[in-house]
């Protein structure tokens, strides 16, 4: 039986001849967790990616997800274990870089997405929730927040260097560039016809919650 990890990892790997280095692509729903000298690559509408890394461990990794997961409203296993959720997304990332010997008071992340790249995306709203809720969900688990690219109105291309944390944001002006990311935009809104689900999933390194948070340096 295949486990969500393995049905949600990335497994376009290629050589990227801009960067002269082996590299993951990252399409929607996928993670991707590593401590190789890579780079890690997705492109983002209204879509949010994490990455994450803790630069002591060696190890880090990106996400991509397309919604926030903040329904309330019950459902089966297999669909609130959904990595389209950010609630899942974000759990899924930070349990396989704590089983890669990550440590959370180590962990730097940056977030980059949440644009609102067609015109009925303004209205829906959902690049907004996805940036909201991605600071939300970092605040919450006392993740420090290192760097942000969110909102804006065109799809960026990401390229994160998880040995070094290094992040490249290239946005994306050309029509041929941006053509997938609208495609794949008009689909995501079809996907709204579907009540979010809350999963919950635990850390394997759950935090002690303090009154007062703790700002990283």
């Amino acid at each position: 039986m295949i486990s969500s990890a393995e049905e949600s990892l990335a497994t376009h790997h290629y050589f990227d001849r801009e960067f002269d280095s082996a590299a993951v692509k990252l399409l929607p729903n996928e993670y991707y967790v590593t401590a190789a000298d890579m780079v890690l690559s997705t492109v983002l509408g209204s879509c949010v990616a994490a990455c994450v890394r803790d630069s002591v461990a060696g190890v880090g990794g990106m996400n991509h997800f397309m919604l926030p997961d903040d329904g309330s409203n019950g459902g089966s296993a297999a669909a609130s274990a959904s990595m389209r959720y950010g609630a899942y997304a974000m759990e899924m990332l930070l349990n396989e870089l704590f089983k890669a010997g990550a440590r959370r008071e180590r962990l730097e992340a940056k977030v980059f997405g949440g644009g609102a790249v067609l015109a009925n995306m303004t209205m829906l709203n959902i690049g907004d929730r996805n940036a909201d809720f991605v600071l939300r969900y970092l605040q919450l688990e006392q993740v420090r927040v290192a760097a942000q690219d969110l909102r804006g109105e065109l799809p960026r291309r990401v390229s994160y260097f998880p040995r070094s944390g290094k992040v490249m944001v290239r946005k994306l002006h050309r029509i041929n560039d941006a053509a997938q990311v609208r495609r794949d935009e008009q689909q995501l809104v079809q996907t709204l016809a579907q009540q979010p689900i809350r999963n919950k999933v635990e850390l394997f390194d759950t935090p002690v919650r303090k009154k007062t948070a703790q700002q990283g340096s």
